[in-house]
Parts: C-alpha cells; sequence; structure tokens
C-alpha cells in the first residue's frame, strides 16, 4: 500500500532537519580529524639528533645511518658533517665560530625524524638506548622538555574532544529520533487504518521502513555535501589545512554519516510505526 501524499510535507522536514544534525556531527568529525593530524605533523617535526664521536670515518657514520634507515621508527634521516654544522651554527650565530674559537667544537650527527607513534617519552628513551648500544656513536639528544609538554597536551585535547564527540553523538540520535518520530505522528491515523483492514504488521512497516531508508540516504548525503562546502571554503580561505587532509578518514567520515542517517531513520520510523498499531484508536487523538 502506498504512503500518503499528506505525508510528503513531514518528510521534508525530517529529511532538513536529520541532515542539520548529521552534518553538525560532520563538522565535528572534520575538526577532530584535522587535530590528529596536525597532532601527527607536530610530532613527525621532532628532530632527534645522533652525535658521532670526534674523527669517526665516514664509512662507519654511513653504516649507522644505514641501520637506523631500515628502523620502523625512521620517517627521514640525513647526514650533517661538521663542516655543515658548523655553517650552519655560525650562520645562526652570525659570526664565524672557528674564526673564533680556532678550531670547530661540533661533530658530524644523523638528523633523525620519527614516525609519529614513536614521538612519546617512553619510545625515544628505547630508541636512544638502541643507538647508544653503537660505539661510534657519542650521544643522542632530543628536545625532552617539548615532547613531555607535547604529549601531555595532546592526551589532554583528545580526551576533551572524545567527551565533546560522545555528546554530541548522543544528541544526534536523540534529535534524529524525536525529528523521525514527529514525522511520523501524521501518518498515525493512516497507519491505524491498514490495520484495522486487516493488514500485517510485516505489511505495514515494509513501506515506512524502505520510506526510512530512501530519507536517512537523503539526508546524509545533504549532510556529505554541506561538510564537503564548508571543507573547501576553509581551504580556500586557509590554504594551509589541505596539508592535513587525511582523505581516508575523510570518506570514512562522511560514509558514517549516510549509514548514521540511514539506521537511525530506519529504527527510529520502525519503532514509531509498532508503537502506533499497538495504541488504541482512541489514544491517537
Amino acid at each position: 500500500m502506498a504512503i500518503s501524499k499528506k505525508a510528503k510535507p513531514s518528510y521534508f522536514y525530517a529529511i532538513l532537519g536529520v541532515s542539520l544534525v548529521l552534518f553538525l556531527l560532520g563538522v565535528l568529525g572534520w575538526l577532530v580529524i584535522n587535530g590528529r593530524s596536525l597532532t601527527r605533523a607536530f610530532k613527525e617535526d621532532v628532530e632527534v639528533s645522533v652525535d658521532f664521536h670526534d674523527n669517526v670515518k665516514d664509512e662507519h657514520v654511513q653504516k649507522v645511518k644505514a641501520i637506523l634507515d631500515a628502523q620502523p621508527f625512521t620517517r627521514e634521516i640525513r647526514i650533517i658533517t661538521k663542516e655543515e654544522a658548523i655553517k650552519e651554527q655560525s650562520d645562526i650565530e652570525g659570526q664565524n665560530i672557528v674564526d673564533f674559537l680556532g678550531y670547530n667544537p661540533l661533530f658530524t650527527s644523523v638528523a633523525m625524524k620519527l614516525n609519529a607513534n614513536y614521538v612519546n617519552p617512553d619510545s625515544l628513551q628505547k630508541i636512544k638506548k638502541f643507538i647508544m648500544q653503537s660505539n661510534v656513536v657519542r650521544d643522542v639528544t632530543y628536545p625532552t622538555v617539548v615532547v613531555d609538554q607535547m604529549n601531555h597536551n595532546f592526551r589532554r585535547i583528545s580526551i576533551i574532544l572524545a567527551a565533546i564527540s560522545l555528546l554530541l553523538f548522543a544528541i544526534v540520535v536523540i534529535l534524529i529520533d524525536n525529528t523521525v518520530r514527529l514525522a511520523m505522528f501524521s501518518n498515525r491515523f493512516l497507519i491505524k487504518t491498514m490495520q484495522m483492514v486487516g493488514a500485517t504488521r510485516n505489511f505495514i512497516t515494509r513501506p515506512f521502513d524502505k520510506r526510512a531508508v530512501i530519507n536517512g540516504l537523503i539526508s546524509g548525503v545533504i549532510a556529505v555535501i554541506g561538510l564537503w562546502l564548508v571543507i573547501s571554503v576553509a581551504q580556500n580561505y586557509l590554504p594551509a589545512i589541505r596539508v592535513l587532509n587525511d582523505v581516508g578518514m575523510l570518506i570514512l567520515l562522511m560514509t558514517i554519516m549516510i549509514v548514521l542517517g540511514i539506521l537511525i531513520s530506519v529504527a527510529s520510523t520502525h519503532r514509531s510505526v509498532v508503537k502506533y498499531l499497538k495504541m488504541h484508536v482512541d489514544d491517537l487523538y
């Protein structure tokens, strides 16, 4: 049995309401994804310096570099010779340090940037211990205070965002449920009439469930388009955001938005139809 045309306006507002709620959830999800990307970018910018003893042969330095380059924690690695190191330091100081001291006080070193998962105090300590096993390595240094403070702040921000996300998710479920149930309210007499003329529960719920799938899909697609427009505008005004984009996570977020819209719409619609089927005719007024 077809659904009455009178139900269409209420479906329009239901679709619009669900779209807005999913859009808000999508924006928060995008901010969380960008936060993860920003965290990763900061961590992967931390540099670990491996200093060698003075007068170490180049071949030994190359061997150590090759060993480190093969490790899972290494993202990027380069050798800095004594001459390159003193030149960089002289440029920073604004004077020739060799002329001032009469000798080059710096050492050949290897500058490493790590994969983000390894930029934490425990992993860095293990990496340092591993590297210090080489008898040609003089010392391994990294910005300890920066790493500690960075991990502490990122952990705190992650907890806050997780709490906000869970709260908003609960609000989204409640709002979508209420919006769909309000839309179904205008169909309560139609549902009861179908039951009174002998239609089975499955026969009655099937068209409403199908419509709910379509409505949820439309709502999700509208929300995804809205999110895509917001991201595009943000990238035009702040091009640096493009560096943080995680395409895989964005696709997953948009898929979740569509699936969530369909699942909640179907569940709320089905529950509302069953509720009206169980009610007495007098209670519908």
